[in-house]
């Protein structure tokens, strides 16, 4: 998210006339606010709803609407850094560091081959899969939530979405690992490099899809065919880049998901009986499992020009940092943000990103949410914990690096 941790306050600038801010502490990779960001994010929504972080270099935007509002103006805030002159390499050139209408055609090869898939029969599939692996889990005393149910699942939903073989799960779970740290080489810079082998490893295997002959179905078998001929280099790199950002990030962001999710459960055991009793809440409770703990923690945009948000003045050339786990929970848009409410309705959260920026696989993500919650909700038993739960200390993607459960009584 940013340069790294540091006390919020107001930038060293004099030509600025923002009032001064309340200096508040935000360390994003701290044990405690890894373990649980919401308290300090309130805080910060609440005293400093748009914050310099001096360790970040960037401004921190808390609020939901302010949130969206930057994500709506692709005028003013770029997600593509070239427009404020800086070098971004060509592997990070994707539909999701692209800006409209420039990523427009990239986006739309992709969406269109989205919408042509077999949504319904891939739910099914991914159904039995997930059910075949409760059923495996329920014959052991315990078991590891997030590598043997969550990754699991989530790389055969991602793989058939896409018409892949599967890749062997440890060695492509370690790869996707290094490259979701990666996205914290800000905070830790030791995190670059890792992350830049592992990209390279999958690039190449995203190079054989496009190279070999393929499965005849899926969505990279639509976007070969309908790739306009006459494309040049660029934008056969962004292609093939999109579809390496849609499979790890797919991956990635579809077990966070999961793991998420199904450790609220635990923490909630009223919500597994609302759940029990009533079949017809599973898909509004995936949505307010997301919005709930979210796998997405933020993203960033830059000031291409001089502006404000909020009332903060805004100089060209900064990076502003927009926290959607803060934003989930604003009560300005969500009533009782803080609670659990499986049949929360309006909830339009940000937990998958919003608009041109926002995950293309996310309904096969919550996909993978409902199946899972379908499967729990018919098990004899409710899902409990067995062990401490550890979170991998990430400021971007929230997730688990150890969740132990038992489906037994």
């Amino acid at each position: 998210l940013g340069a790294g941790p540091g006390p919020l306050r107001r930038p060293p600038r004099e030509h600025l006339e923002a009032p001064v801010l309340p200096v508040l502490t935000y360390e994003p990779l701290d044990p405690a606010t890894v373990t649980n960001p919401y308290p300090v994010l309130a805080a910060l929504r609440e005293q400093a709803p748009v914050s310099w972080h001096d360790g970040m270099s960037s401004w921190l935007v808390t609020r939901y609407a302010d949130c969206t509002a930057v994500l709506r103006d692709h005028n003013t805030f770029a997600r593509d850094r070239r427009r404020t002159g800086q070098q971004v390499p060509a592997a990070s050139l994707s539909v999701q560091s692209l800006d409209p209408p420039g990523q427009a055609s990239v986006r739309s090869l992709f969406m269109n081959a989205l919408r042509a898939q077999d949504l319904p029969g891939l739910e099914t599939r991914a159904r039995d899969r997930a059910a075949a692996l409760l059923r495996e889990a329920a014959e052991r005393p315990s078991f590891e939530v997030m590598s043997e149910l969550a990754a699991p699942l989530s790389l055969a939903v991602v793989c058939d979405l896409l018409g892949v073989d599967e890749p062997p799960l440890a060695e492509f779970a370690a790869a996707s690992d290094a490259i979701m740290r990666s996205m914290d080489g800000g905070l830790d810079p030791a995190l670059i490099e890792p992350g830049r082998q592992a990209r390279e490893e999958l690039t190449a295997l995203v190079d054989s899809w496009f190279t070999e002959t393929g499965r005849p179905s899926g969505l990279l078998a639509h976007v070969r065919a309908h790739t306009p001929a006459g494309t040049g280099e660029t934008e056969e790199l962004f292609v093939r880049n999109t579809a390496r950002v849609m499979f790890q990030g797919g991956y990635s962001t579809m077990t966070a998901a999961l793991g998420n999710a199904l450790h609220t459960l635990t923490a909630h055991p009223e919500a597994q009986e609302q759940l029990r009793a009533n079949p017809r809440l599973v898909p509004k409770a995936a949505e307010e499992l997301v919005r709930f703990d979210g796998p997405v923690q933020g993203t960033s945009r830059t000031a291409i020009r001089k502006t404000s948000i909020a009332g903060i003045p805004i100089p060209a050339g900064d990076p502003v940092v927009l926290l959607f786990a803060a934003a989930n929970r604003d009560p300005a848009r969500f009533a009782e943000p803080d609670q659990l409410l499986l049949e929360r309705r309006d909830n339009r959260h940000l937990g998958y990103g919003w608009g041109t920026h926002s995950c293309i696989g996310t309904r096969a993500a919550q996909a993978c949410v409902r199946v899972v919650l379908d499967a729990l909700r018919t098990h004899r038993t409710p899902l409990r914990l067995t062990g401490r739960a550890q979170r991998q200390p990430s400021a971007t993607m929230r997730t688990f690096a150890a969740l132990p459960a038992t489906l037994h009584p």
